[in-house]
């Protein structure tokens, strides 16, 4: 199999095209204003755009954070004997997560915490928990029973017969998951402005409630780019079939 020549990999491509339109978006000020002509203030100034970048990588990465290792509990928990009977009620309460909108959960947590990135957090990471719970299950349940019959065989307890055998085998299944999670994350994390949190979606948010598409275009246009770049690098974790 032929190695991916270096200038046909899309990664660096997509990466130097995120990192120079964060950098270098207020150049394209006569761009906006030549495209949408009606508009008085074409360009989003009221943020610089690597901070919003920054302050959007940042709540996406914490909120995954907690989604991933809180998924991750749940769903080996689920899987093992003691757990079994409560997969049914884990399934479901992360399915009712999944369920209400992110903006419906900022819509209460901010009058009772604040305004900020606290709700924020709060209402991404349990956006981001069903997929996580989901992709470890069927992992976990992808072992070959006579696999874990062999280990078990040559005399592994059930903590070395999970670290050495079950978690190397449901690997590619769970990252799925966490890649599905920090991806819907991304898209999601531009609401969270709403509650006052600095985000890619501030300029979206803006741009909305001024009717300023330019502004709109800028924000969408970062936040599709950060995904595409973050959905690329998990393709380099996963195993190549």
């Amino acid at each position: 199999m032929t190695r991916r020549r270096w200038w046909a990999d899309p990664l660096p491509w997509a990466l130097l095209v995120l990192v120079g339109l964060t950098l270098g978006m207020p150049s394209l000020k006569p761009v906006f204003a030549a495209g949408f002509p009606a508009l008085d203030r074409p360009m989003y100034e009221q943020d610089r755009f690597s901070a919003l970048m920054l302050s959007h990588i940042g709540l996406v990465v914490m909120s995954s954070l907690v989604s991933v290792l809180l998924g991750w509990t749940m769903g080996v928990f689920a899987t093992r004997s003691a757990g079994r009977a409560f997969r049914p009620m884990i399934e479901t309460i992360v399915a009712m997560g999944q369920t209400i909108p992110p903006v419906a959960v900022l819509a209460i947590a901010a009058p009772l915490i604040g305004f900020g990135e606290t709700p924020a957090l709060i209402a991404l990471a349990l956006y981001g928990l069903l997929p996580v719970v989901q992709q470890t299950l069927a992992g976990f349940g992808s072992v070959p029973e006579d696999v874990l019959d062999a280990a078990t065989g040559l005399g592994m307890t059930p903590t070395q017969r999970l670290w050495w055998i079950e978690w190397p085998l449901a690997w590619p299944v769970t990252l799925s998951g966490v890649r599905t999670s920090v991806i819907i994350n991304i898209g999601t994390a531009a609401v969270a402005s709403t509650v006052g949190a600095k985000t890619l979606g501030s300029p979206i948010i803006v741009g909305l409630s001024g009717f300023n598409t330019a502004y709109v275009l800028q924000g969408a246009v970062l936040v599709g780019l950060l995904a595409v770049v973050v959905d690329l690098g998990f393709e380099r974790l996963l195993p190549k079939r």
